[in-house]
């Protein structure tokens, strides 16, 4: 029995990764729609129906062109950080407790919280091991960016963890059955979404890839396959940044079809503040994390620790009467 559950479980697994990696292929269509028409164009539409055969047209592209390496680079690391990255990217998907034999563990967030936080040292690697002063600062900025948000970041969660009193996805979901988390907790809700920009290295916190100043930031060196993977990576953690924003506050279900509506809502979010918003400059963007976030998560996450106490002591004055 032991052996097929372990099978079940492997093979729920694949399909789960390989639907994420159709997901990534759309999720680049929809933003260069969305981007068209944002600009009054029309965005790709000549392979297959409204271009929707253009993903798949550029992973060929992408993965058939010559590879090119850096005479300088140290080429080990240099070959290894693009696939840590993607790797890191997809075991993070492993959170989502699907209704089959998946792996639905009670520590779901404190495993997304470690790994996402190793996702900081592919890109910091790929940066150093190119051998480029560009590579090199990008990454800098990266890590220094990601590591500043996690911190406000993981200080939201706990409020969140705090009300909910569990690191399961699954008592979220039972949480939000009869009112969202986003009506109690709108500031807070507003301050993640944010942060998860930020976190995911994308506009208008796109400080890694500045093109106007850093060419390309840290995948300045990486062509065809390498730098196909880093760009699966990045869209890969933006879908799951918006899985994880519909779980923690929008009430999401997954079984039933509005969730996966909801996190197409979130996806879509991140591709209109990269349509509509200028990059931040980068002084700020530090100050907003360490002289703004930072209080105020730390505020509220005394004041919902303080209501979660208030609830055992109601509790025990209950039982003792």
């Amino acid at each position: 029995m032991m052996l097929k559950d372990s099978v079940l479980m492997a093979v729920s697994e694949f399909i789960l990764l390989v639907c994420v990696l159709v997901s990534v292929a759309f999720l680049t269509l929809m933003e260069r729609k969305v981007l068209g028409y944002v600009h009054f164009r029309k965005g790709p539409n000549k392979l297959g129906v409204l271009g929707l055969l253009q993903p798949f047209s550029d992973a060929i592209k992408l993965f058939t062109k010559e590879q090119t390496y850096p005479a300088v680079s140290n080429l080990g690391l240099y070959m290894v950080a693009p696939m840590v990255n993607l790797f890191l990217a997809l075991l993070l998907w492993l959170v989502l407790p699907f209704m089959t034999v998946s792996l639905s563990f009670n520590l779901s967030f404190l495993f997304f919280l470690s790994v996402s936080s190793l996702g900081v040292y592919s890109i910091m690697l790929a940066g150093w091991s190119s051998n480029s002063n560009y590579a090199l600062l990008g990454s800098l900025r990266s890590v220094a960016q990601t590591i500043s948000y996690e911190v406000s970041m993981v200080l939201i969660l706990l409020s969140f963890l705090f009300l909910v009193e569990s690191y399961c996805i699954e008592d979220f979901m039972k949480f939000q059955e009869n009112v969202w988390f986003f009506f109690l907790l709108i500031p807070l809700s507003i301050m993640w979404l944010v942060s998860s920009l930020a976190e995911t290295n994308r506009s208008p916190f796109d400080f890694a890839e500045g093109e106007s100043e850093l060419v390309s930031g840290f995948n300045v060196e990486y062509s065809s396959g390498g730098f196909a993977m880093i760009f699966m990576a990045e869209y890969s953690n933006i879908l799951l940044m918006s899985m994880v924003s519909s779980v923690l506050f929008l009430g999401a279900s997954l079984m039933s079809v509005s969730f996966f509506l909801k996190v197409v809502i979130m996806s879509f979010v991140w591709v209109w503040a990269r349509a509509t918003l200028p990059r931040y400059r980068y002084d700020k963007l530090m100050y907003l994390a360490w002289k703004s976030y930072l209080p105020v998560s730390l505020n509220f996450l005394i004041f919902y620790f303080g209501l979660s106490l208030l609830k055992v002591l109601l509790l025990v004055e209950g039982m003792a009467g």
